[in-house]
């Protein structure tokens, strides 16, 4: 794959349940060196789109490629970090131990031995999260905000192309709030990031591109934000109010993603 080519292509997708449609004509592409931030209202489709990207919901029509293949062939090469922890916590497993289940994709056999690398790359991973001290510790036993970190470091221990994050602060809290987004800017140098927020100085400040769904998806090629733009998407009033940092605007919806600049 090049710069230039998709490693996530999108067309004319449609997705719905029992009759409702939940996306429609849903037309992206994401590089490898994008950082998108998706915003919309609740039942807007942002997790179903995601889910989409993983082959987890199936698609009334269009067409998803990853890698230039089908998404069964290269989900391995994506890292997921849903809204709603599906770990059962309740396990008696060790935080090191539950990264490490991120390096199962790379080895084979009945038994699926780790490797020494396994080990650095899930420490190393653990070390990024500013939970390496817990690497011995059962997850049962910890905060909802380090479980959500050790959640995103197997998610990250994948060494995957691109990683999908849904609402991936839900559980940190304030303190590690910030920092998160350092370390994203880190991942961002070795894969495209697609996150899902509702944390629009987030989207405003670290993110690159913009898609606004609610259904259909509108894509900017920068993150500025207007009160018209979360107006239209949110249909309610909106007034934008900022502190301390310049915030930019956008104008007008790109109807699709029309790619490269």
């Amino acid at each position: 794959m090049t710069p230039n080519n998709p490693i996530i292509s999108i067309e004319d997708l449609t997705v719905s349940f029992n009759g409702v449609i939940v996306l429609e004509n849903i037309n992206l592409e994401i590089f490898i060196d994008d950082f998108i931030g998706i915003i919309g209202p609740n039942g807007g489709g942002k997790t179903t789109l995601l889910k989409a990207m993983l082959g987890l919901v199936h698609a009334n029509r269009g067409r998803i490629t990853v890698m230039g293949g089908s998404v069964a062939e290269n989900r391995h090469k994506i890292g997921y970090v849903p809204q709603y922890r599906t770990f059962d916590f309740s396990y008696p497993i060790r935080v090191i131990d539950a990264v490490k289940m991120g390096r199962l994709q790379y080895r084979r056999g009945i038994f699926r031995h780790f490797t020494d690398e396994d080990e650095k790359i899930a420490y190393n991973t653990l070390e990024l999260m500013e939970i390496e001290d817990l690497a011995d510790k059962r997850i049962k036993n910890l905060s909802g905000g380090q479980q959500q970190r050790v959640i995103l470091a197997r998610a990250v221990a994948m060494e995957p192309k691109i990683l999908l994050l849904d609402e991936p602060t839900s559980h940190i809290d304030a303190k590690f709030t910030s920092h998160f987004y350092d370390i994203l800017k880190e991942l961002h140098a070795r894969m495209a990031i697609v996150m899902v927020t509702h944390d629009i100085t987030a989207v405003s400040t670290h993110v690159g591109r913009i898609a606004c769904l609610n259904k259909q998806i509108h894509l900017h090629s920068t993150p500025e934000i207007t009160g018209q733009v979360l107006s239209e998407m949110y249909s309610c009033p909106v007034e934008i109010i900022a502190h301390g940092i310049p915030h930019r605007v956008l104008e007008v919806h790109d109807s699709i993603d029309k790619g490269r600049d």
